[in-house]
């Protein structure tokens, strides 16, 4: 890095440290009015909005605000029809004595995350972290960049001073070199940084919590989602299934694409609950050909087009059975209410009259794919089947063959075009927030005769400071006398 106004180190040495015959360069001057960047733009804006913008007190209260909504929007659930506010939060019976679905619907608090109320406070909290970098960090910085050298007063007031009385200002430079500062030498004089990056990392904080927020507004605003629940070896389209989420949401040509269920199957344990679960799905597009096929499961997503497909259900569809050598009859399966979380299904093959008032039947029975339980027309116990066994069984009667048992793929589909974004903030403030815990050292030295003035200062690790100085000076070498003439010569010209 090399700053206006010295030579560095190694320019000033091949110059025998004659740089004090140099003037020091003037700076240009400024454009003219009419071509003011971007930043010169939010000068128009009146200072007392910026002052008020850049406010702590009130970036914290916003904050606050966006936090105490998302914790809402968390608690409130997300995307319901009408009825179901209306019964969950009735107006006879308010939560806290106010909360009724009034204000879930008038403030949005349904759709929290496109609400106008959670995008309006962010796009304030937005507007706050422009003005704080607008009107403190990019001060902080340009003031860091300025320097100059100093006198021997100015040199002994800051927060470290020292004196060698016999050093040399040029061993000191290679010495700072080595330990990673920035050296400039003008005459006797002697200026060294390092670190100043960490003054620009709190602006890169700033842009990556704007980062953060708009990845996560685009989110909100212009990702579509749907769930569908598919039999194997059937079809659907993936448009017909998803639907915006808010006014940026915008249609790809992948919402076009039909996806073939061509097999669904579990994995158990051995306790013969069900571990995993399995689709084998292919994607075709409008031309009927096939660009991809891929087996999803739990945490293992397709991806395609912008658009992922989730594993996150299952059910049981139909039951093919043959009754006395006839069929196979497909048999719709339903879903049973029991307690718990497990899940049960079951069907009904009528047999005899089924017109009769009065019909009866063999009832079928399944918690998964593995087996089938039957009952005979009086509900009483028959057996057990595995599907594809091929085993008959006889009820009342009847020969009944399980052929398969058919089972439904659970999928949840979405497209979230902000991800990307979300997450490229995010590693930017992991980035931007290590930045900026460095220290941004200075050091100034004078050289007066064979006495060496040494001063410093840093914005943090002020206590390490002294210490890391100490051990710099220590390795500054002593000058002897018969060096002392030769060396003040080359200071005086």
């Amino acid at each position: 890095m090399t700053l206006d106004g010295a030579p560095a180190l190694s320019q000033a040495a091949e110059e025998g440290g004659s740089a004090g015959d140099r003037s020091v360069p003037v700076k240009p001057p400024p454009p003219p009015p009419s071509k003011r960047s971007g930043l010169g733009l939010l000068k128009g804006l009146p200072r007392r909005v910026l002052s008020v913008l850049s406010n702590l007190p009130l970036a914290i209260t916003e904050m606050f605000a966006v936090a105490a909504l998302m914790a809402l929007g968390t608690i409130i659930d997300q995307g319901e029809a009408p009825d179901y506010y209306f019964q969950k939060y009735p107006e006879d019976n308010p939560v806290f004595g106010f909360f009724t679905w009034r204000w879930v619907l008038t403030l949005g608090f349904d759709r929290m995350f496109s609400s106008p109320v959670f995008l309006g406070t962010l796009a304030l909290l937005g507007a706050s972290l422009i003005a704080c970098t607008y009107t403190t960090q990019i001060p902080v910085v340009k003031v860091a960049k300025r320097w100059s050298f100093l006198h021997s007063e100015a040199i002994r007031r800051q927060e470290y001073s020292d004196t060698l009385p016999r050093a040399s200002l040029q061993d000191l430079g290679i010495i700072l070199v080595g330990a990673g500062y920035e050296v400039f030498l003008k005459g006797p004089s002697l200026y060294a940084f390092k670190g100043l990056a960490g003054r620009f990392a709190p602006i890169g904080v700033h842009l990556a919590l704007l980062l953060v927020m708009a990845g996560g507004t685009l989110s909100a605003t212009g990702s579509f989602k749907g769930s569908v629940t598919v039999p194997q070896g059937l079809n659907f389209v993936i448009g017909d299934v998803l639907g915006p989420s808010g006014f940026l949401s915008t249609p790809s040509e992948s919402f076009n694409t039909e996806v073939h269920v061509n097999r669904f199957y579990m994995d158990y344990y051995d306790s013969g609950e069900v571990s995993q679960f399995y689709s084998d799905l292919s994607l075709f597009d409008l031309n009927g050909k096939e660009v991809m096929r891929e087996t999803i499961s739990v945490n293992h997503p397709l991806r395609y087009g912008g658009i992922t497909i989730y594993q996150t259900d299952w059910s049981l569809s139909a039951l093919q059975v043959m009754k006395d050598d006839e069929g196979p009859y497909n048999l719709a399966m339903a879903p049973l209410k029991i307690n718990g979380d497990k899940k049960l299904y079951g069907t009904f093959l009528p047999v005899g009259d089924a017109n009769s008032p009065d019909v009866k039947g063999i009832s079928m029975l399944a918690r998964d794919l593995q087996s089938i339980v039957l009952y005979d027309q009086e509900g009483k116990f028959a057996g057990v089947r595995r599907p594809n066994s091929k085993l008959p069984i006889d009820i009342d009667g009847f020969k009944i063959v399980v052929i398969d048992a058919i089972g439904s793929t659970g999928l949840d589909i979405k497209t979230d075009p902000g991800v990307p974004i979300v997450y490229a903030g995010f590693g930017a403030l992991m980035l931007t927030t290590c930045i900026s815990f460095l220290s941004h050292s200075q050091i100034w030295a004078l050289q007066d005769g064979t006495t060496l003035v040494i001063g410093g200062k840093t914005n943090r690790a002020k206590g390490e400071f002294p210490e890391e100085m100490n051990r710099l000076l220590d390795q500054v070498p002593e000058i002897v006398e018969s060096s002392s003439s030769t060396q003040s010569d080359s200071f005086s010209g």
